[in-house]
């Protein structure tokens, strides 16, 4: 009788795998079976915090990382450690058989990205990041509405931003400011959607060509705030600004010849039942002396609720991560994505490492082995 039901360990007690801890509960064709901590008490204390909340119907079992990969209970592992230890991880999963949906940045460079796609791709094992928004209901009316050629025209532009103004808490041991664990900051940790964005505005083409600003990093040279601009040679260029110094927001903004959208909360939708953008058309009316600057909003909506919800983004990550490892037939196009997303990551770090000065993106650098 074939496998309906896709056995999940996570590999690692961290916050944000409480809310994949849900959307695996959530999900119909998902179950968890293990949590794994270096220390298994206190995967133990996670999973029990988890499991009072959001229960499954046999508890997941607390053990060490080894002991996970080592289950024949488990076919697919979400890895939420930091970037720092991320690329040991990954292979080992991948070379127990484990398909692999791994936290971002995927690694601190493409290079040790690459080592965890060939090992999958060795192991025949599924890899995507979890970057959620990617599987909203949203994203094919966004692409819909850009390609129609009415609201938006020829794409000649796209920014974004996504910041939170982090307390001095956060500033002095969280691990997303140790270069050690997170050595890309606040580039890694908030620019990877960013980039993501702009990407997927372009159908995944690859800018020729970067640069970047180091506005704000720490004494461990670590990202805090960070600006790129990306350019194609078709003529669009996109910026994005990502920061621990600004307050939260999310936004990203797509121009063009006959007008724009505005997607206010593109990384994580505002808490309610739909998911939107605003297409604006402006007409500025002159005549003798009369200036009137006039707004034409229309307002896209789905129908999917933010959060913890069977619809909800996350939840459609894991249900669609769940088939692909349940149906044997995987999809390189996750792990293509990821490395695209790497490649110009790094090309952004390293023209801000020389002073802003443009680093050409070669059509090679995002092939995988």
């Amino acid at each position: 009788m074939p496998v309906t039901v896709c056995r999940w360990g996570i590999l690692g007690a961290a916050n944000i795998a409480r809310k994949n801890w849900k959307a695996i509960r959530l999900a119909e064709n998902a179950t968890l079976t293990a949590v794994a901590s270096r220390e298994p008490a206190r995967a133990k204390e996670w999973l029990d915090a988890n499991q009072s909340e959001c229960p499954f119907p046999t508890a997941p079992t607390a053990c060490n990382y080894d002991e996970l990969l080592k289950r024949t209970d488990v076919d697919a592992v979400y890895i939420p450690l930091p970037t720092g230890i991320r690329r040991e991880w990954v292979v080992k999963a991948a070379n127990a058989g484990k398909h692999v949906l791994c936290e971002k940045p995927c690694g601190p460079d493409a290079t040790e990205l690459r080592v965890m796609l060939d090992a999958c791709k060795a192991k025949n094992v599924q890899f995507m990041d979890g970057v959620m928004f990617m599987h909203s209901k949203r994203l094919p009316l966004l692409r819909a509405t850009i390609d129609g050629g009415e609201t938006v025209g020829q794409l000649r532009r796209i920014t974004s931003q996504f910041s939170f103004a982090a307390g001095e808490d956060f500033m002095k041991g969280n691990i997303r400011v140790s270069r050690e664990m997170e050595p890309l900051g606040a580039l890694g940790d908030l620019g990877w959607y960013n980039i993501r964005f702009a990407l997927f505005v372009m159908k995944y083409a690859m800018p020729t060509k970067v640069s970047g600003r180091m506005l704000t990093e720490n004494a461990a040279n670590v990202p805090m705030e960070f600006s790129g601009e990306l350019f194609w040679d078709n003529g669009v260029s996109a910026s994005f600004y990502c920061s621990f110094n600004t307050e939260l927001q999310q936004w990203a903004h797509v121009s063009g010849t006959n007008g724009s959208i505005n997607v206010a909360d593109f990384v994580l939708p505002y808490y309610g039942c739909e998911s939107s953008f605003v297409a604006d058309r402006p007409v500025f009316n002159v005549k003798g002396t009369r200036y009137h600057w006039e707004s034409h909003p229309k307002r896209f909506a789905v129908t999917e609720y933010s959060d913890g919800a069977p619809d909800a983004p996350e939840t459609n990550m894991i249900r669609t991560f769940s088939g692909l490892a349940l149906s044997g037939k995987l999809d390189a196009t996750w792990g293509d994505l990821a490395l695209k997303t790497q490649v110009v990551m790094d090309a952004c770090l390293a023209s801000a490492r020389n002073g802003g000065a443009l680093v050409e993106i070669s059509s090679e650098s995002s092939r995988s082995t």
